[in-house]
């Protein structure tokens, strides 16, 4: 019996061609974006799997209130560590202090590389489960070690063995690599990490790292945790929640300084924070990108139900016939149900065509790295799985339908499928463009969302700005030097030094006092340690005072503040304001600011401005140069230049350079990539409704060729009957219009919340989705119904 069910089904395949491809292509189209997104989906969920601990490794945060706003974040004192040792150890297997990962030069031999990394304890290797392919197993346990990951130290050392080799980091220090651990693969943490040296090496080498060991104030580190066998990062997270509080002494009272451990599993898909409270994060992208994939196929699976149901007429007979000589229906249903499953395989078949098609392009449109899971047995489990359910979802609607029929009615040629039978058609094309409307609009709010930030003015002008970062004791004493070099090269037209790139913030200061700060204040600026002519360098504006100047021997302890910074401390003039540290230890002068500066997007394009400092840097605690090139020279040739120079005075030293407008381009980068794989996913789907709505209109164009016939014998124009027959469709777009535009609105006006910064939500983007779904419901109908209108009524009447 089965094989007779599919026998008939491939037959009704074959019989109609057309119909068959609308099913099976828009079905295979659908089954493709699900099992994208389903492989997007397991790529994001899975992230740190690598870690075999995972679900007790935790990283330490801390929460501190600045007038009554709650920031959250892991940069943690080094205090804190001996605290957890000393009273908190039996909650804890592994306690591990750590470095930011940052570049760093190394040179081995002849070979010079930058690459990123950190100082970390001993206690790393076995908490993120290092795979070590060479050397030792205990390689931090050397103060001078150092491991590399399999492909940085091929870099360094080619095909000869690296363990026990000397690497120079920084032209400053030596190293001894102590071994070579596998790469991290890109779906997790740490994975862009080169090498991993020892906390005491790091310790040793910074005078201000020693000094910070009792330091509650300088959160200038990471800690990463194991919790013990037993304990739960829930529990321990209670119980370690006020150990800087306890320790720290009452002058951090006031910002109620709260720690808790922010578990691995949460990193990647969890890691938004709004006033100390977790917000969600890319796990809003996850259930988004869920939720498209699976309207996708429910988009293709309608398609399957509306052309089966709409071509009831065809197969009324064939139902009659087979229930007048003993089918039951449950045969009947069976039968339909096969063929369903025949066109759902083979749509399935060509869906994996597809994807492995579109997998390269997808990877880097989503900037991902997944590859497809031919030996994965759950993959092909949930395969099968899927495959029935799209077969059952698609197919028992038709089925229950189809065997519904009465055979007396058919076989008498009394049959007739109802006014209400197009009901359902009707009420599924709606559901259809609603549903690609709703993410056309939804799509459209996102890009303009990017646009609108990124046109945001940022204060300063990016366009042929570079800065090159100097992370090393070798820069010290030189500025002057090499800024009278550059300029003097013609490629360079104005240089200033920082303490931080251009589009970040690396410290934050507060403890300040100053004439009328109001009682109780806690202040929280932003940090940057500057040199002369870094507002000009930058073209910044100057809204009040003036810049630093050479002429002023004072500017030494001089400061810039930003328009922010001046209403944050409630100051309508700042300049001349002293800033004053009321640490009795610290003996240096107070800062005098000497000007205003328009504010400067440094930070998140999305978020309001922070209150920022710009201190002269007396003491030249740069970590990057600046550096506008001469525009009537091309890029290419000023990088040239810039980097001959830099190679002839520091040839220890890689020439690293950033362009600083493709660093702010990269604040954007996540939120893009979002909208460019919401907007392919919506041409799908509208692709998709195209495809049911073309099989509709020639269903319906060949069901009333003799009413066209009649009409055009009777003086109908083409365009009479044109809109005839397109008008149905229309009404069917306008009340999906009508539907998602209240839907669109209300999810899209929640997701710009999320953005302090943010468009406004347009009527025009409603207007534009509108227009746009009604003239492609026009183009897709009008093919047939126009082909219908010019057909000779000779034709279609002679067999009256």
């Amino acid at each position: 019996m089965i094989r007779n069910y599919i026998k008939i089904a491939w037959r009704n395949v074959l019989r109609q061609p057309g119909y068959s491809f609308i099913n099976i292509f828009g079905l295979s189209l659908g089954m493709a974006v699900a099992i994208l997104i389903g492989l997007w989906v397991s790529s994001e969920t899975n992230h740190d799997n690598y870690f075999k601990d995972k679900d007790q490794i935790a990283q330490m945060f801390q929460s501190q209130t600045f007038n009554g706003e709650v920031s959250t974040g892991p940069a943690i004192p080094r205090p804190l560590e001996m605290v957890l040792r000393k009273d908190y150890n039996d909650y804890f297997k592994r306690i591990v202090m750590s470095s930011w990962q940052q570049p760093r030069n190394f040179k081995a031999g002849d070979v010079i590389i930058s690459k990123e990394g950190q100082f970390m304890q001993p206690g790393a290797v076995e908490m993120f489960n290092f795979d070590i392919i060479k050397g030792s197993k205990k390689p931090l346990d050397d103060i001078n070690g150092i491991m590399l990951s399999e492909s940085f130290a091929e870099a360094l050392f080619g095909k000869e063995d690296p363990i026990g080799k000397p690497v120079k980091i920084n032209n400053e220090y030596d190293l001894k690599v102590t071994a070579v651990y596998r790469d991290i693969p890109d779906n997790n943490s740490l994975n862009e990490a080169d090498f991993i040296a020892t906390w005491e090496h790091y310790i040793n080498n910074q005078e201000w790292i020693k000094n910070a060991v009792d330091q509650w104030g300088n959160n200038s580190f990471q800690l990463f945790l194991q919790v013990a066998d037993g304990q739960t990062i829930s529990k321990v997270s209670d119980i370690i929640a006020d150990a800087k509080k306890k320790n720290a002494g009452e002058d951090f009272q006031p910002y109620n300084p709260t720690l808790f451990l922010f578990p691995m599993s949460d990193w990647y898909l969890r890691s938004n924070f709004e006033n100390g409270v977790q917000q969600g994060g890319r796990i809003q992208y996850v259930w988004l990108f869920a939720i498209i994939g699976i309207f996708v196929l429910l988009l293709a699976c309608i398609n399957f139900m509306n052309l089966s149901t709409a071509r009831s007429e065809k197969r009324s007979k064939e139902v009659g016939i087979r229930k007048s000589i003993g089918s039951i229906r449950l045969q009947l249903i069976n039968q339909f149900l096969s063929e369903s499953f025949l066109i759902v395989l083979l749509a399935f078949v060509f869906a994996i065509l597809l994807v492995l098609i579109l997998l390269t392009p997808f990877n880097t449109l989503a900037d991902k790295h997944i590859a497809f899971p031919w030996s994965n047995g759950t993959f092909w489990l949930i395969s099968l799985a899927f495959t029935l359910f799209t077969a059952l979802l698609s197919g028992c609607y038709p089925a229950l339908y189809l065997s519904s029929f009465e055979p007396v009615k058919v076989l008498k040629g009394t049959f007739k499928a109802g006014k209400f039978a197009a009901i359902p058609r009707k009420a599924l094309v709606i559901v259809q463009f609603t549903v690609s409307v709703a993410l056309s609009i939804g799509t459209l709010l996102v890009f303009l969302q990017i646009q609108y930030s990124k046109n945001r003015p940022v204060g300063y002008d990016r366009e042929g700005m570079v800065q090159v970062p100097v992370m090393s004791p070798e820069f010290i004493g030189k500025y002057a030097y090499m800024r009278n070099l550059l300029l003097n090269s013609g490629a360079v037209m104005e240089m200033s030094s920082s303490s931080s790139p251009t589009t970040q913030v690396w410290s934050n200061r507060s403890g300040f006092t100053w004439e009328g700060k109001p009682e109780g204040f806690q202040e929280d600026f932003a940090w940057t340690n500057v040199s002369y002519d870094f507002a000009k360098s930058l073209n910044m504006k100057i809204v009040a005072g003036r810049d630093f100047s050479r002429e002023f021997a004072s500017d030494s302890n001089a400061v810039l503040i930003n328009e922010t910074a001046a209403k944050y401390m409630g100051i309508e003039n700042p300049v001349g304001l002293l800033l004053r540290d009321p640490d009795p230890e610290n003996t240096d002068p107070p800062l005098k600011i000497v000007g205003m500066v328009q504010d400067l997007v440094v930070q998140s394009p999305y978020e309001p401005v922070k209150q920022a400092l710009y201190v002269f840097d007396k003491d030249e605690n740069f970590s990057y140069y600046n550096l506008r090139l001469n525009p009537q020279k091309s890029a290419q040739e000023c990088i040239s230049t810039i980097k001959g120079i830099f190679n002839t005075h520091f040839p220890n030293f890689p020439f690293d350079y950033q362009f600083i407008d493709q660093e702010y381009a990269k604040k954007f980068a996540s939120e893009e990539r979002i909208g460019k794989l919401a907007g392919a996913f919506t041409i799908l789907a509208i692709i998709i409704s195209c495809l049911g709505l073309f099989g509709l209109a020639s269903f319906t164009a060949e069901q009333r060729t003799k009413e066209i016939g009649v009409r055009k014998v009777l003086g109908a124009s083409v365009v009479n009957l044109w809109a005839l027959l397109s008008k149905e469709f229309l009404i069917l777009g306008i009340i999906a219009l009508f539907l998602a535009i209240p839907l669109a609105w209300y999810f899209m006006a929640d997701w710009l919340q999320r953005f302090k910064y943010h468009t406004p939500i347009s009527p025009w983007v409603f207007v534009t989705a509108s227009l746009a779904t009604l003239i492609i419901i026009l183009v897709t109908v009008s093919f047939q119904a126009i082909k219908a209108a010019v057909m000779n009524p000779v034709k279609t009447l002679r067999s009256e």
